[in-house]
């Protein structure tokens, strides 16, 4: 089955009703992306919030309307911090995204993302060789980096969407987003936004707080990876490197409309 693509109408649709609720969106992520993550939710519309003590972890992810879960910079009182986190979200309702970064590297962080399968997350996102990874097949990817196509996942990412439940997103070149039945392309962006660090955590935090809209949530993912790659086009348009990117891709993000952009 064919991916179909994912509208840019049906994206700034979804992107009114983002700016209407502004989720707010607590994010477990890792400490090298922290400011950036949150710049791009609040450039976007949302309401980002950075809890990571367990205490407060587990508290506060009943009263956001959405939880990431990033593995980035994972440690032990951090794990402890986001199962505590993610424990008390299911029992609120509220949906939680896994961005397993580098899981197919490193033990630690596969041992706990396989744990964190079994408590049903609303989304997962991440780079092709991550969710081969995750879904038990021999991706070649090297740390955050991946070597493999993010087309060659789509069989990985449905079959992981039926195994959990969750909606996949695959990014790459084209991302993917599948709910285990029908599959979505997204096309677009620039390869400069691999030249900075964050955008696909960032974009892991969109995809978190997307899946708090209303509606279809394979349609609301896609939309997420949607915003992100129209902004990441402008921004290439008047910026002359990676240090200039970044201010000019918030800002893309902040002007993003809400009827269909060309």
């Amino acid at each position: 089955m064919q991916p179909d693509l994912h509208s840019r109408e049906d994206a700034a649709h979804a992107l009114k009703h983002f700016r209407t609720l502004s989720p707010l969106t607590h994010c477990m992520t890792n400490d090298v992306v922290q400011g950036f993550t949150a710049n791009t939710l609040l450039a976007l519309g949302a309401s980002p919030a950075m809890v990571i003590e367990p205490d407060e972890a587990r508290q506060f992810a009943s009263l956001a309307n959405a939880l990431l879960i990033n593995v980035g910079t994972l440690t032990q009182s951090r794990a402890k911090a986001m199962r505590a986190a993610v424990e008390q979200a299911n029992g609120a309702s509220t949906p939680w995204t896994l961005d397993p970064v580098a899981v197919g590297a490193l033990d630690f962080r596969r041992r706990f993302c396989q744990e964190l399968l079994t408590l049903k997350p609303a989304a997962i996102r991440g780079n092709a060789s991550e969710i081969l990874a995750l879904a038990g097949e021999n991706g070649t990817g090297r740390g955050v980096d991946t070597t493999d196509a993010a087309a060659t996942a789509i069989p990985a990412a449905r079959q992981l969407a039926r195994q959990t439940g969750a909606i996949i997103v695959v990014t790459g070149e084209v991302d993917y987003i599948t709910d285990g039945e029908r599959t979505l392309c997204v096309t677009g962006g620039d390869p400069l936004m691999t030249n900075v660090v964050g955008t696909g955590c960032a974009l892991s935090a969109v995809v978190a707080a997307s899946t708090a809209l209303p509606g279809n949530r394979l349609e609301n993912a896609a939309s997420a990876c949607t915003w992100m790659k129209q902004a990441g086009e402008r921004a290439t348009r008047i910026c002359h490197g990676p240090g200039s990117f970044i201010p000019a891709f918030l800002d893309a993000l902040y002007n993003l409309k809400t009827e269909e952009a060309v």
